[in-house]
């Protein structure tokens, strides 16, 4: 359980700005501290301008997960992923944000806001936050991918 972790970065670009409001009212709430990468409106932005900052918090060690929030959701795991050490992981359900978590050692939560409701995104981010890592035979795996990145 990750219960320890209670700061994280977030960014979105404009398709995602409300989700991302959403989210930290209602986790602040409950003791989440987020640093708000942007964007801060719904006007049109380039999401990758999102991704790295909250990319960069996560490589130089200022915090340990980190949300990206798009209209899919693919653009900011494009971005995300080009980064060592990133394993930014689209999430549209609970399970799938356990598995990536559990098995893929996950640091940051990718949310699709034009394919989910904010009830769903709530309930994916948590399970998110408290899920913990397995290792095992999952551990060479992670390597590998964090080996393919330059």
């Amino acid at each position: 359980m990750l219960d320890f972790v209670r700061k994280l970065a977030i960014g979105s670009d404009h398709a995602g700005f409300l989700l991302k409001g959403t989210l930290i009212g209602k986790f602040t709430a409950e003791g989440y501290e987020f640093d708000d990468k942007g964007t801060f409106s719904v006007e049109s932005v380039d999401y990758p301008d999102f991704a790295l900052p909250v990319c960069r918090d996560i490589q130089a060690e200022k915090v340990t997960f980190g949300v990206l929030i798009c209209g899919s959701g693919n653009g900011m795991s494009m971005a995300a992923n080009k980064y060592k050490g990133i394993r930014a992981a689209l999430c549209w359900t609970e399970e799938i944000a356990r598995l990536a978590r559990l098995h893929n050692d996950a640091n940051i939560l990718v949310l699709p806001a034009r394919f989910i409701t904010d009830e769903e995104a709530k309930k994916i981010f948590h399970i998110f936050m408290i899920t913990s890592f397995e290792g095992g035979r999952h551990i060479g795996r992670i390597e590998k991918i964090d080996g393919l990145v330059t």
